[in-house]
């Protein structure tokens, strides 16, 4: 039956409550509003600018959001994670004077320049106005070049010098500003630099202009649009000749003219070159300038060889189009970087190498933010038709699964088949995948069960349900149950058609079947003929919980019987979910209208409820806690509360300004070490989010540094590393352990050279300013590559305790005054660890003597 009432919670609105006006459940006890890091982890505009190869081409660096990336060429791992800047980095340049270190420009205002290697900042330079393309010469030794917005005029943008200053300080200014060139375009593709900086050119629009710096000549050309009648013929991007006075330029219609004799305004000339068939994305040219390569919207790279029409080489099929092409200093490597954040390295004979592949922007996140219980990995839409698995830890997609299994065409206005909906069952053994075709009439639907195969370790389709429902799928959800996964999986899902339907697994009885059990319909529920519109199971499975518009529904699983209903006008019901663990007992639900409603499962009451405008209500699978994401006067907030209380443990107003969709929580490895009590909810999971720009963000206690794991970062390092014989000498040794069984023991014979050396260890890893002289260094060094002369071999050590057994009593005491003056002579290897607690020969004597004498007479009493 439909129940109200309960307590009304205003505590949760983002507006401040008037004076009289608090609540007396809910204000007594709020929390304090308290911000944690806010974090982007992927996705958005991640690749900014131009990537920079190193000077070896060993590692690749990339703009990321907010962050600069180092990844391994070799292992295609993230090494470091430099952080710092608060704003966009829209743009990278190694330092020409000094090629281990990094500049990078954001929308922030400032220039940071690195030590890529170590990730630490060196110095910013603070400019005051949005940087928004970078540029570094080596003709230029204490400046760089900048775009900057003019003031006082709109989407007008000016190329100037920035002075950078020498004064001590990590934080200086940098106002002293040169203006070079006016009516720029704020892209970096827009802007090249030719003849190791005699000239640069710049395009926009229609337009092209050269300014020479010695001569502070400008020159200014155009493309006639008058034969085309459109603006097709538009400049995309520029890119100069690294030793000739030639530039190259792409346009929106496929074309790219190879500019010359542009010192003259009125005797230039061009040729062309025509393969794309649509805008030229990004050029560049090869180090010596013999060949020139062009990316666009084909996701094909061209090579042109001696710019010449005849001569090109295609490599094809690279995923996405092409966003930005980078060339390495020594000409061995080249990269693109596409619009779905993929990174593809290439050798110089264009033959693909390696792939960095983040998270995937796809065109429309249908499926939602789904954590796969596996690899603890998010699923979510990726490439049309795919599923892709992106790995949180190492910022990479794990792999992609084809779902769809049909050719995407990229044509504009078709409608095609895309995927809709996703869930996993407990364990991740079933997974369950909902595809649909947009069609107004009549929907075309696929409801798809696939199995995983622990052998080849993916998962293989099981069933296959042609229209599930007679309208769109609006929810779906497996039965949450780890111990029940494998006798009595149920699936269940919800649709526009207002019915519900639960999906079991059956024996399949044909005998020229491939598999022995398939998925069938085995119960369809309604409610008055309402659209259901969400589903969910409680944590013991016992109860199923569905909305129908303004009413959400509870059923039982095994009888499938209508238990009781709830409502709350006015408002359908956007979210519901369970409470788990001690707060199993309650129901949570939100409303588009504004409203967050908690029902007691035990009463069938409405326990309390908030008004609030919830776009995201997330439960926490290990915990008690449920976030809510509102969304309020442009700008998302984060609730985090228990059911069975009223006010929330946590809030985070203006948690961005982007309007966040989808939220997931996600199982950490180890429990989180939280110092503050109000973070406890993020000990047992991290809160991811997802943006309708397609950022993906999290919030974390922890520094940018502890955000890789150390291991892997570690590994990446020394994988790197040229082998040196120095490095063999000291490396890491080879544990082996030989063991042979006498008669007075097992003896374990250990090698001097098979064991890690503390005098190695100090030497290596003490500062260089606290060691002491070398003539003191040296003799422990040496001593510790030697094998001491008390590491006999096991024949040795047993006929020598033989011996000793032999030995009279008088001997006995000659040789404990030897061992004890043996014992004053402290050897320098001692200082440092070097030598282990062992009892003497004379206290070993002694010990072989009591275990020699009759204690039998003992028994007697």
């Amino acid at each position: 039956m439909p129940v109200s009432g309960g307590t009304q919670c205003r505590g949760w609105a983002p507006e401040e409550d008037g004076p009289g006006e608090k609540s007396e459940f809910c204000l007594a006890k709020m929390v304090v509003p308290v911000a944690l890091r806010v974090v982007r982890c992927g996705g958005g505009t991640i690749y900014g600018a131009r990537a920079v190869f190193s000077s070896d081409s060993k590692y690749l660096l990339c703009a990321s959001g907010d962050f600069v990336k180092m990844y391994s060429v070799a292992t295609e791992e993230t090494l470091q994670l430099m952080g710092g800047h608060a704003d966009l980095v829209t743009g990278i340049q190694l330092n020409p004077h000094n090629h281990m270190q990094l500049y990078s420009s954001s929308l922030d205002g400032s220039i940071k320049l690195w030590d890529f290697m170590d990730g630490i900042p060196i110095k910013t330079f603070s400019v005051g106005s949005k940087l928004l393309a970078l540029y570094a010469l080596a003709s230029s030794e204490d400046s760089v070049f900048v775009v900057i917005p003019k003031s006082g005029e709109r989407d007008t943008f000016q190329l100037v010098s920035v002075k950078l200053t020498k004064t001590a300080g990590q934080d200086v200014e940098a106002k002293e500003l040169s203006v070079v060139l006016n009516g720029v375009d704020a892209s970096p593709k827009h802007i090249a630099f030719g003849r190791e900086g005699q000239y640069v050119a710049s395009v926009k629009e229609a337009n092209l202009q050269v300014y020479f710096f010695k001569q502070k000549q400008l020159n200014r050309f155009s493309v006639n649009t008058a034969k085309t009648k459109n603006r097709s013929s538009q400049f995309t991007c520029i890119a100069c000749h690294p030793t000739e006075d030639c530039i190259a330029t792409g346009h929106a219609d496929g074309k790219i003219r190879l500019w010359r004799n542009f010192y003259h305004k009125k005797e230039y000339t061009f040729s062309t070159l025509h393969w794309h068939h649509d805008t030229v994305m990004d050029l560049a040219y090869s180090v010596e300038g013999t060949s020139l390569l062009s990316g666009g919207v084909e996701s094909v790279l061209v090579l042109w060889h001696n710019e010449s029409d005849c001569r090109k080489d295609f490599l094809p099929r690279l995923g996405s189009p092409i966003e930005y092409i980078s060339v390495s200093s020594d000409g061995s490597l080249c990269c693109t970087l596409h619009k779905d954040n993929r990174i593809t390295i290439i050798n110089s004979n264009l033959r693909f190498s390696k792939s960095i592949q983040g998270l995937i922007k796809s065109i429309d996140v249908k499926t939602g933010l789904v954590v796969d219980p596996r690899t603890k990995a998010l699923v979510l839409n990726g490439e049309p038709g795919h599923l892709q698995f992106y790995s949180l830890q190492s910022d990479q997609q794990l792999f992609s699964l084809d779902i769809v299994q049909r050719q995407y065409i990229h044509q504009a206005g078709l409608k095609q088949v895309d995927l809709v909906k996703v869930a996993f069952s407990a364990r991740g053994k079933w997974l369950a995948t909902v595809e649909e075709r947009e069609e107004a009439a009549d929907p075309e639907l696929q409801l798809k069960l696939w199995f995983y195969d622990e052998e080849t370790q993916s998962f293989k389709l099981n069933t296959r349900v042609n229209t599930p429902h007679e309208d769109h799928i609006t929810d779906m959800c497996f039965r949450d149950m780890d111990e029940l996964e494998d006798d009595s999986p149920i699936l269940v899902t919800a649709g526009r058609d207002c019915v519900f339907k639960v999906w079991m697994i059956v024996e399949d009885t044909d005998p020229e079947a491939q598999q022995s059990v398939s998925w069938s319909c085995d119960f369809v529920g309604s409610y008055h003929n309402y659209q259901a519109t969400n589903c969910c199971f409680s944590e013991d499975g016992s109860l199923l919980a569905v909305s129908f518009e303004e009413i959400v529904t509870v059923w039982d699983s095994v009888t499938w019987e209508l238990k009781c209903t709830f409502c709350h006008p006015p408002g359908k019901i956007r979210n519901i979910c369970f409470g788990r663990l001690t707060c199993s007992k309650y129901l949570i639900g939100a409303t588009d209208h504004g409203f967050l409603c908690c029902w007691n499962l035990l009463t069938c009451a409405l326990e309390w409820s908030a008004h609030l405008n919830v776009l995201v209500l997330q439960p926490d699978p290990l915990s008690e806690h449920i976030a809510a994401v509102s969304w309020l006067s442009k700008e998302s907030s984060l609730f985090v509360f228990k059911p069975n209380e009223p006010w929330p443990v946590y809030i985070q107003r203006n948690l961005c300004k982007e309007k966040i969709l989808l939220a997931a929580f996600v199982p950490r490895d180890e429990p989180e070490m939280t110092g503050s009590e109000k973070y406890l909810w993020l000990r047992s999971s991290q809160l991811f989010f997802l943006t309708d720009t397609q950022e993906l963000l999290t919030l974390s206690t922890r520094s940018l540094e502890e955000r890789l794991t150390p291991s892997s970062k570690q590994l990446a390092t020394e994988e790197s590393l040229p082998v040196t014989p120095f490095s063999l000498l000291l490396g890491k040794p080879r544990r082996q352990q030989s063991q042979e069984d006498t008669d007075v023991g097992k003896l374990v014979v250990h090698s001097k050279h098979e064991q890690d050396s503390p005098a190695v260890k100090e030497l290596l890893h003490t500062p260089a300013h606290v060691l002491p002289s070398a003539s003191f260094l040296c003799p422990i060094f040496i001593n510790s590559l030697l094998i001491s002369k008390e590491n006999k071999r096991t024949d040795e050590v047993a006929d020598e305790v033989e011996m000793e057994s032999e030995k009279t009593d008088d001997d006995l005491d000659e040789e404990g005054d030897v061992t004890e003056m043996e014992q004053e002579d402290t050897s320098p290897m001692e200082l440092l660890g070097e030598m282990t607690c062992k009892l003497s020969k004379f206290q070993e004597r002694e010990l072989r003597k009591l275990r020699k004498m009759d204690y039998s007479w003992i028994s007697a009493f």
